[in-house]
């Protein structure tokens, strides 16, 4: 059966990143190689689940992005789906949801990120649709910030 919604061929794009489902919340993590991203969605993951929250992986490495009735929306690329990274172990496979709704875009840097962030830094363009943002340095325990940035944001978030 074809899609109802389809997607707006202008903003479907494939990026390099990792995405992850928190309760609702999809969670986008970009950054350059090597910066830990496959790494902070595993903990993300684990870090959802011990405080009982359902949280599984959605894409690693390529996620495909498109904007659908004003959200954005993550899926996997088709071969590797169910699969991620583990340093020193390879490609694994890992139960997997097959897409998420993008309510946070976590941008990875080895440049620690500012304390206090300019307004305009906080938000991620992501196929035409603003996204809240959360810059963190490379390689640092980030799941409990992640975590409790949901508990604060996405209680006010309203799905249509």
């Amino acid at each position: 059966m074809p899609d109802p919604l389809p997607a707006d061929a202008s903003t479907l794009r494939t990026l390099h990143a990792s995405c992850v489902l928190v309760g609702e919340a999809g969670i986008l993590i970009e950054g350059p190689s090597g910066a830990g991203k496959s790494t902070l969605a595993r903990e993300i993951v684990a870090a959802g689940r011990l405080t009982g929250r359902f949280a599984r992986l959605v894409s690693d490495d390529r996620t495909r992005v498109e904007a659908r009735s004003g959200r954005v929306i993550a899926r996997a690329v088709g071969a590797i789906a169910g699969r991620i990274e583990v340093r020193g172990l390879g490609i694994l496979g890992t139960p997997h949801e097959d897409s998420a709704v993008v309510r946070l875009v976590l941008s990875l840097s080895s440049d620690e990120p500012p304390r206090l962030p300019d307004p305009e830094e906080t938000q991620a363009p992501l196929c035409g649709i603003m996204v809240p943002r959360l810059s963190l340095r490379s390689r640092a325990a980030s799941a409990p910030l992640v975590l409790a940035w949901l508990d604060t944001q996405v209680s006010t978030l309203v799905t249509l």
